[in-house]
């Protein structure tokens, strides 16, 4: 039998001893007290460890979600921009949906829905491994009862349905005329600010993604060496401290190099784009010698 006792703060603590195990959890109410105690005694009973009482309380997909994204802060691995961006849309989306409504027919609903919003099929496919994720780390992390079973099921029909798959492979690159027309484009733009045509210009030079490029900072450049540090790059096995060097010259027709020195003497308005790199002292032209 659990035991509940009031403390002279007024509060009730909950205290389970089953099977050689202790939990102990303390409420406001004494009625909430008893209320996990007795659950407490049936997670033991079922070789599960008891949630706490603040985990237990969850219902909704979207509070899976927060408490998903706090553990991994908590451990140093907050989740990066493009996992961040899916998570903030799931808990817009389905945050509202009971866990226990949480079955195929409503996750087709929404694979339909992101379909017809635009999302293909790799995104899709990225979005439903996104809700396996945050439901298997609430079961494991937490013991609390959520299964990935309608998930896999809700995988396998948007798979039949055509609407998660491998995405369309690029069967060209885009021609030099093409790139220059998309440079001159935005560069006819008075009102632009941020300098597109240089960060199209750089990322072609670099091969560098656009986080990474705008991550970009002078302490990042040798100048004896011309080699730039890429700090964190992008890796699905290894999310952190894989820092890249690389050469900054112009294989590609466009020379890294003397982007950077183009931009670092540009006035203030353009410090969106490589802020540091104002501090810059070559100029364009002293880089071709």
């Amino acid at each position: 039998m659990p035991t509940i006792a009031k403390l002279p703060s007024g509060s009730w603590r909950a205290q389970v001893r089953r099977k050689g195990r202790y939990v102990s959890e303390t409420f406001l109410r004494r009625d909430d007290a008893l209320r996990w105690s007795r659950l407490a005694e049936l997670s033991v009973d079922r070789n599960e460890t008891p949630v706490s009482s603040r985990i237990g309380r969850i219902t909704k997909f979207g509070e899976l979600v927060q408490l998903h994204i706090e553990d991994l802060t908590a451990v140093g691995k907050p989740p990066r921009r493009s996992k961040a961006a899916t998570l903030d849309m799931l808990r817009r989306e389905l945050g509202t949906i009971k866990i226990t409504a949480f079955d195929r027919e409503r996750l087709i609903q929404f694979g339909r829905a992101r379909s017809e919003a635009g999302a293909g099929p790799v995104t899709l496919g990225i979005d439903i491994g996104t809700i396996s994720l945050v439901l298997s780390h609430a079961a494991a992390v937490h013991g609390l009862p959520v299964s990935t079973e309608q998930v896999g099921l809700t995988r396998i029909a948007l798979k039949r349905l055509g609407l998660v798959g491998k995405g369309m492979e690029r069967d060209r690159r885009p021609s030099e005329s093409e790139v220059e027309n998309l440079i001159a484009f935005f560069e006819a733009n008075e009102r632009q600010i941020i300098p597109i045509g240089r960060i199209i210009r750089f990322a072609i030079a670099t091969a560098m993604r656009l986080d990474e490029i705008c991550r970009v900072g002078w302490a990042d450049v040798n100048e004896r060496t011309r080699m730039l540090l890429i700090r964190d790059r992008k890796d699905p096995r290894n999310k952190q401290g894989n820092d890249q060097r690389i050469p900054l010259f112009g294989p590609s027709g466009y020379d890294g190099w003397s982007i950077l020195a183009e931009q670092a003497v540009q006035v203030d308005r353009h410090n969106r784009f490589l802020p540091a790199l104002r501090k810059l002292k070559l100029s364009p032209v002293a880089t071709a010698t």
